[in-house]
């Protein structure tokens, strides 16, 4: 039986591990660590009681007393807050998912790093906060790590067996989100009921704003980087809004395999939990006699301003990434509050890493967890700053 664990149980990605975790046989297939979830605990209760977990975690600590109650007579150790969330991280496991959505998810997914064999890891915020960090804990623990987005897991595939020398280009798609197809004037005025109304994919409210804003693709961006040692410009994105091709690779010879499939995220997941195997996976097969098309276009960058910062991230380095991705999230906070605009967000984010202090932080590659802290700490001040300045505002 192979011990994981799952951080960020109850959320989009931690919800499809579980159902092809039960789908696998539960807990006769598994011996199941560990499981982490936030507000939810309904949730996160019944998916311990049904994998026969050995400790539930909730992220927070208000919520601890509630989850004792519901775990009551079970046998499942109940924990709450962030440092429970390290302890349980750090439990060795063969196979581990970390979820958590944003900079929370970072520690825990160094913890998991050095606990577990592999670690199949939908955090995109860690690569982009402390990607050198994140990959010298992994090859200090000989953990392989694992990507499960779509685009990345569709890279990785492309690639398996290849010389990674011979890559010309990777090539991220992105489905263009809700707002696709807006004017500059609809995309000022947006509310964040639209922007989670994603056409393709089901999502949490938070990855969901990000996909609109293309900031979600902007992080990618800086995480192939990190996966695949490749420079900024042999990162492409291409707007496929069909989300059949989840990603390309071009080799030197002009030769470009293109991964295909259902948007499911049981699939990326799946092969995440399966490999170095395929197994069967509850994904509808994708019926190429009724595509009629597959179309593909360049990113607007006046309407997604995101894909151009994420370039310059990656071009000034050190900790730029701890900073632009603390930004974001306070600048999604914000939008999400009905503080600010939607495509404020981006000019929060580029203000931020322009301030004087900011940049004072952000010149050296983050070597431990404190110092990435300490940069988003600076940069969330900083948007604190942006946002009682701007309060209230609606771009135009």
């Amino acid at each position: 039986m192979r011990r994981i664990s799952i951080f960020g149980a109850t959320g989009s990605v931690g919800v499809n591990t579980v159902d092809l975790i039960n789908r696998g046989g539960g807990r006769a297939a598994f011996d199941v660590v560990a499981l982490s979830g936030g507000a939810n605990i309904a949730l996160l209760a019944e998916q311990a009681r049904n994998l026969g977990a050995r400790i539930a975690v909730t992220a927070y600590p208000q919520h601890l007393n509630e989850l004792r109650r519901a775990l009551e007579g079970s046998g499942v150790e109940a924990a709450a807050g962030p440092d429970a969330l390290a302890e349980a991280a750090s439990r060795p496991t063969d196979w581990a998912m970390s979820a958590i959505v944003g900079v929370a998810g970072l520690r825990p997914t160094l913890e998991l790093a050095a606990s577990t064999r592999v670690l199949a890891l939908a955090n995109k915020e860690s690569l982009v906060c402390a990607g050198a960090l994140l990959r010298a804990r992994c090859a200090a623990h000989k953990t392989r790590l694992l990507p499960v987005d779509s685009e990345h897991s569709a890279l990785w595939q492309a690639m398996n067996g290849e010389d990674a020398a011979k890559v010309r280009r990777l090539i991220l798609t992105a489905t263009g989100g809700p707002f696709r197809t807006w004017s500059l004037a609809q995309m000022a005025n947006a509310t964040p009921a639209q922007a989670v109304a994603h056409p393709t994919w089901d999502m949490g409210q938070r990855i969901s704003v990000d996909s609109a804003s293309m900031f979600n693709k902007a992080l990618e961006v800086i995480e192939a980087a990190n996966l695949y040692d490749m420079p900024a410009e042999a990162i492409e994105v291409i707007v496929h809004p069909q989300a059949i091709v989840h990603s390309m690779v071009e080799f030197c010879d002009g030769a470009i395999l293109a991964h295909m499939g259902t948007p499911d995220m049981r699939a990326p997941i799946g092969y995440a939990l399966n490999w170095p195997d395929r197994a069967p996976l509850p994904v509808p097969p994708l019926n190429l006699e009724t595509l009629r098309q597959l179309d593909f276009e360049p990113p607007d960058p006046l309407r997604f301003p995101a894909l151009r910062l994420a370039r310059q991230v990656l071009a000034a380095g050190g900790g730029h990434g701890a900073a632009f991705n603390a930004a974001k999230e306070a600048a999604l906070d914000a939008f999400l509050a009905g503080q600010i605009g939607f495509l404020d967000m981006a000019r929060l984010v580029e203000d931020v890493l322009d301030q004087p202090y900011v940049r004072a932080v952000i010149t050296q590659i983050p070597r431990d967890l404190n110092t990435v802290l300490t940069i988003d700490t600076v940069a969330r001040n900083a948007a604190k700053d942006w946002i009682a300045k701007n309060k209230g505002l609606v771009s135009d």
